[in-house]
């Protein structure tokens, strides 16, 4: 069975903030069809509007302090819920986070749309597989 680099609380914090940032009127997020990655250039332009705002920079800092291993955890627990790696195939998915990882994890995964909501089902499957 695969095993996650991060602990549920952690991941759960990411999820709440997440719904409440994107929750907000004056948050409107980059457009990405489904299971395609949503360009630099978009998440820069995303979250250049956020740079002074403490809710966001809160949701930031606190993904920013994980580990890169645990930041690349995140990125690949995203890409399982959203359906683009199966959970069999976990360590696919690490090694292609690991690849693609930069400084800007924590703005790819605030810019990208149901961000909480992928993470919940990458999270739950984690859950249903121990059962």
């Amino acid at each position: 069975m695969p095993e996650i680099d991060l602990s549920t609380e952690a991941v759960q914090f990411v999820i709440d903030k997440t719904h409440e940032f994107h929750e907000r009127d004056d948050v409107i997020l980059p457009e990405e069809s489904q299971g395609a990655d949503l360009t630099p250039e978009n998440v820069l332009q995303f979250t250049e509007g956020f740079s002074g705002d403490a809710f966001y920079q809160e949701l930031t800092n606190m993904i920013n302090d994980l580990d890169p291993d645990q930041q690349i955890a995140l990125v690949a627990l995203m890409w399982v819920g959203r359906g683009d790696f199966s959970l069999a195939e976990w360590n696919e998915a690490l090694a292609q986070a690991e690849d693609s990882w930069t400084d800007h994890t924590a703005e790819y995964l605030i810019s990208t749309p149901l961000l909480a909501d992928y993470l919940a089902e990458g999270l739950q499957q984690f859950e249903t597989a121990e059962e």
